[in-house]
């Protein structure tokens, strides 16, 4: 199986991938964890990846492919994977889909964890004082939806248009939401 998950910050993405990973026993890529590993591990990509970072800037879509690509050769891959936080925009999702196509591994599914604005704000309200964030006030958290909104939107429709995505409710008990994308998945 071949995974992509969207959704806004909050919708439970990382949980629900980490779920179906067990489930299917196979890897949940995390971009933002590759980078970060890349990084402490000191690879060519990695280092690449932290002179762009140091200066406070966006790592650029080719660095990321590179590492996806590195990872996605690697075995546990070669029965699939679940990704997470990638593609975020319309120029993402096109290149993924190139590098997807070339491995000779397209996705399958696309999945939309839908959540409202004002439940997510909610959520990571309630991360960010367990987890002590100060990072994640609720006027940031509105800042990265609306940000989310306009560059994901085209995303979704990107996967409607070929035929892959379904969209799941968000909403209810962690078990409840596993229970609606396995639906989907399992057909």
């Amino acid at each position: 199986m071949r995974l992509v998950l969207l959704g806004a910050p909050g919708s439970g993405k990382g949980t629900q991938a980490k779920l179906l990973k067990k489930e299917f026993n196979i890897p949940h890529i995390s971009t933002g964890d590759l980078l970060r590993g890349a990084i402490a591990d000191k690879t060519e990509l990695g280092l690449a990846a932290k002179i762009v970072m140091d200066k406070g800037q966006l790592v650029n879509d080719d660095i990321v492919l590179g590492m996806l690509k590195q990872r996605l050769a690697q075995a546990d891959a070669k029965k699939g994977f679940i990704l997470d936080g990638f593609p975020r925009n319309l120029v993402q999702a096109d290149m993924l889909d190139k590098l997807l196509e070339e491995i000779n591994m397209p996705a399958q599914h696309a999945i939309l964890i839908a959540v409202d604005p004002e439940e997510v704000v909610g959520r990571i309200a309630k991360r960010a004082e367990i987890e002590g964030r100060t990072d994640d006030t609720q006027e940031v958290v509105r800042d990265r939806i609306k940000i989310y909104e306009k560059e994901t939107a085209p995303v979704v429709e990107h996967y409607k248009q070929h035929d892959i995505l379904s969209e799941v409710l968000g909403t209810g008990s962690i078990e409840q939401v596993q229970h609606r994308i396995l639906s989907v998945l399992r057909f």
